[in-house]
């Protein structure tokens, strides 16, 4: 093992982080994006750092292939977009750069500083680390080189691979106040890893698991759909609700007292999430559907009615709705939720019901269907490589030349809401 060190104020050598060699760290190089084996090489390659950074290796050290890879460099967002022709900048503070690829997105970022920007003669970029000093746990703080093999470690996270534990490295309950959501991935991560909370993190969730009120639905409905998207998801709720936690993301779910059923559930949705992922298979449109099926069809009551099939579409689709307040998932996810539901009791829906538009996935995301892009096979430059790459093909013809001769639709009038009374939730002492 290397170590690599800094110059003092005194100028003395000063010991900054670990250096472990390819034998040393064991990963298997055969679990690496060549995509994101290349967008390294070129960016060290312009003269800046640049290593794989977060889950990304925290699952190669685990002996998983990651799903998603990230990327950190010293290069700022301009220059990495100048480096790359398939690089969109996004966001207006702090600003990332999105490789956009056929079938993923690989997401580069700057280093940070751990400083705001706000005041004078201070900035947000840093170096690798001050970058390393600002993460979440240490298990998401190594710094992975796909081109030499060198793994970097500033926190000792590797001692706590080896340990088994989620350690955090900003203070606590700071880090939880700072950002609410770190107490649910906490979880998760222990849940997925296997690894043990260490005894001060699980303190710092009882005693902060009221910040998470504050959370926006947004931020609260991504996590969710990353937990029921992971194949962990009836461990990791189960353990949610340990902590107490899971009743400012569900609280219709956690007070009810068929819980160990919604478990149940979630467990054959696991095995279904994970044979996907085993089998590369495209995840289909309807896949996050049924995972709000999973979540809230043990704690419904759907029997056959006098109500007419889009009566009871509406029903259903407020009882979906209510039993999964305050998440704001995409109403199209919501109403094949509705869909599947009255199917499976015997019910057809009428296509007039279904009144959303599919949304737009993203590359990389559940729902996106698109051509897995072959190993080996490189971005080549140029805007017909561009145009394939990013832009989905259009078809030739008449309709697709015009749009000025299309009728736009008037607006449906909302429909008036349905008041849904579930059973009674168990007392909560």
């Amino acid at each position: 093992m290397l170590k690599r060190y800094k110059k003092d104020h005194d100028g003395s050598n000063v010991p900054v982080a670990d250096i472990y060699s390819a034998k040393e760290h064991g990963i298997d190089s055969r679990n690496i994006d060549l995509d994101a084996v290349w967008a390294v090489r070129k960016l060290k390659q312009s003269g800046a750092e640049a290593y794989v950074v977060g889950g990304a290796v925290r699952d190669l050290l685990l002996g998983r292939k990651p799903k998603d890879f990230d990327i950190s460099t010293s290069a700022s967002p301009r220059q990495v977009q100048k480096i790359f022709w398939n690089a969109r900048i996004i966001g207006k503070r702090f600003k990332l750069v999105h490789l956009v690829f056929k079938d993923k997105i690989l997401e580069v970022s700057t280093f940070r500083s751990g400083e705001d920007g706000i005041e004078e003669g201070s900035s947000i970029y840093g170096n690798v680390e001050q970058d390393a000093k600002r993460r979440d746990f240490t298990i998401n703080s190594l710094y992975y080189d796909p081109t030499d093999g060198q793994l970097l470690d500033f926190n000792n996270a590797m001692a706590d691979f080896k340990k088994k534990r989620v350690r955090s490295i900003l203070p606590l309950p700071a880090s939880f106040s700072e950002d609410p959501v770190r107490m649910i991935r906490a979880v998760k991560y222990s849940v997925t890893t296997g690894f043990a909370l260490q005894f001060d993190v699980k303190r710092a969730i009882k005693r902060s698991a009221n910040e998470l009120a504050r959370v926006s639905s947004s931020r609260l409905t991504e996590e969710v759909s990353k937990i029921l998207s992971s194949g962990d998801s009836a461990k990791i709720i189960s353990e949610l609700q340990r902590f107490k936690l899971l009743v400012y993301l569900l609280p219709c779910v956690s007070v009810f007292s068929r819980l160990n059923e919604v478990y149940a559930s979630l467990q054959v949705l696991d095995e279904r999430i994970r044979e996907l992922k085993e089998s590369d298979e495209a995840l289909d449109e309807g896949v996050k559907g049924q995972m709000l099926v999973a979540l809230v069809k043990p704690i419904m009551s759907v029997s056959p009615t006098e109500l007419t099939p889009e009566e009871s579409f509406k029903e259903v689709f407020g009882q979906v709705k209510t039993l999964i307040s305050p998440l704001t998932p995409p109403n199209y996810d919501v109403e094949r939720a509705a869909v599947i539901i009255l199917e499976e009791a015997g019910t057809a829906v009428p296509k007039n019901c279904l009144r959303a538009r599919r949304p737009v996935r993203q590359p990389g995301k559940p729902g996106f269907r698109a051509k897995p892009q072959k190993h080996g096979d490189m971005p080549r430059k140029g805007k017909k490589a561009t145009a394939t790459a990013v832009a989905a093909p259009v078809k030739s013809g008449p309709s697709s030349t015009s749009n000025k001769n299309r009728r736009r639709r008037k607006p449906k009038a909302a429909t008036s809401a349905v008041h849904v009374k579930p059973e009674p939730p168990a007392s909560v002492h």
